[in-house]
């Protein structure tokens, strides 16, 4: 059955409510009133009511009604593909709400290799000192806004001068040559800088398109030991970090890391360093940045504080000398 011409003449533009869009999903799951009553706990005519009135809204039919059965219109599916996944996110983010009501808990937002490579492999120490606070890490390369978004606090990196308004200086970075013991052990000694060329060389392959990182990669390591022509064997390129980290592991070849990620693996061993004399300094320092309405509660400040002495410690594993300084 065609679904009849509807004018568009004089559609709505205010908010639809919530009831409309629970019935209107519950219809289209079912494909038949009375099972999405049932679901409801309404009546049959209730529902046919919603329906009708969310149509009413929309400004055309979103379900054909034929005599045992309903199906979808295209844009009763296009609705469906839209409303489905956001109402889901709403009752989970509810959900939510009320198992953490009354409990204590502190939300950081950061980038996903920082977390993967930095903080989350510190976090067992800091849940066995505060087995009352839960953690929530939102891990994205996205920046977010700490006036808006529901964080705590932020860990970035920033070129000093440029970070946000009251963070924190937690640690500078220097770039390593690093690679797995065992791929040292397969190929021939690196005695100098030009030795790297006979290895695959792991490179960060979005590095143009941010500010400052070309800075930090291979290109400019060659440049400030005065090989500018040098071509390595092959390039690996990755967009992450904690990528790159890893195919160093796996001895794919030699990585150019951020000392920072990098310090836990090269302490156990798993990554050694090559060429120790030849680190290149990097532009980039890692930030704590509060949010505006945190601060002050107290499970905040216990995790900024026990976030400091973890700093501390990286500062002495990666070599820094000095203090943890505010800036803004």
């Amino acid at each position: 059955m065609k679904a009849p011409p509807v004018s568009t003449t004089h559609l709505r533009t205010r908010p639809v409510a919530v009831g409309h869009w629970r019935a209107f999903l519950a219809v289209a799951r079912h494909l038949n009133f009375r099972a999405a009553a049932e679901e409801l706990a309404l009546t049959q005519s209730a529902v046919s009511r919603q329906i009708q009135a969310l149509e009413d809204e929309v400004g055309v039919p979103l379900f054909l009604r034929h005599t045992r059965a309903v199906e979808l219109t295209g844009a009763g599916g296009q609705l469906l593909r839209a409303v489905a996944p956001a109402l889901e996110r709403m009752d989970a983010a509810v959900r939510l709400v009320r198992q953490q009501a009354g409990r204590k808990s502190v939300a950081i937002a950061t980038w996903a290799s920082f977390a993967s490579m930095w903080l989350i492999p510190r976090m067992e120490e800091f849940q066995r000192e505060h087995p009352d606070i839960d953690i929530r890490i939102d891990a994205s390369d996205a920046m977010v806004d700490l006036e808006t978004a529901d964080v705590d606090l932020a860990l970035r990196s920033n070129v000093p001068g440029s970070q946000p308004a009251g963070a924190t200086r937690l640690f500078g970075e220097q770039l390593a040559v690093v690679a797995s013991p065992w791929l040292l052990k397969s190929m021939t000694p690196i005695r100098e800088a030009a030795d790297v060329a006979q290895f695959t060389l792991i490179e960060a392959g979005d590095a143009h398109r941010l500010p400052y990182f070309e800075l930090i990669t291979w290109r400019r390591w060659f440049e400030v030991h005065g090989l500018a022509q040098l071509q390595p064997r092959r390039w690996l390129y990755f967009n992450y970090a904690q990528q790159i980290a890893q195919a160093a592991l796996a001895g794919q070849g030699l990585a150019l890391a951020r000392t920072p990620l990098v310090a836990h693996s090269l302490a156990t061993g798993d990554l050694l360093e090559v060429l120790p004399g030849h680190r290149l300094a990097s532009p980039l320092a890692y930030w704590l940045v509060p949010g505006p309405r945190s601060s002050e509660r107290p499970e905040v400040q216990a995790f900024c504080a026990w976030l400091l002495l973890q700093a501390e410690a990286t500062r002495r594993a990666i070599g820094e000398a000095g203090e943890v300084s505010g800036g803004g």
